[in-house]
């Protein structure tokens, strides 16, 4: 067993996901100006709704730029991920993402977990593969996105405190 072993979770092993099992995950964060004018440069995203304070006055999706999709859905799914991926080998997948309403700067994310599945990996018996899906809502209690998310986690009997 690694060092690193003895750092995580003990309640988020492949064995303690059982199908229907929902989390509300502790930590929420709020979405910042820096957040998304950075991530957005950086992967090129030149929609004016992310860039320009002018054109989205009066907007019907609300005053203020918009967040791009993918920093509301990468934060919904870091404040997951202390509860859900903490003894994850590896992420195997992201699908049905959705992005439900808009999400401004100033914007607070909370995260919510539902396990939809679970599954032995045929190549490995010391880990099996849950499907969560995750979803964020904004301070107002709107849900703003929902992912489905594929995650190879750690089994306890192979993993956990011997």
């Amino acid at each position: 067993m690694d060092s690193l072993t003895n750092l995580t979770g003990s309640s988020n092993y492949f064995e303690d996901f059982a199908v229907g099992r929902r989390m509300r995950h502790a930590r929420s964060a709020t979405i910042d100006e820096v957040e998304n004018n950075y991530l957005s440069k950086q992967v090129m995203n030149t929609a004016q709704s992310h860039w320009n304070e002018e054109i989205m006055a009066g907007s019907p999706l609300g005053d203020g730029r918009l967040v791009f999709g993918l920093i509301t859905g990468s934060m919904t799914v870091g404040l997951a991920s202390q509860d859900t991926a903490e003894n994850a080998l590896c992420e195997l997948g992201l699908d049905a993402v959705r992005f439900k309403r808009p999400v401004h700067h100033g914007d607070t994310i909370t995260a919510y977990t539902e396990v939809l599945d679970t599954a032995e990996d045929p190549e490995r018996d010391d880990a099996g593969v849950v499907r969560f899906k995750h979803w964020g809502r904004n301070q107002h209690g709107d849900v703003v996105c929902e992912i489905e998310r594929l995650v190879l986690i750690k089994r306890r009997s192979h993993w956990g405190p011997q």
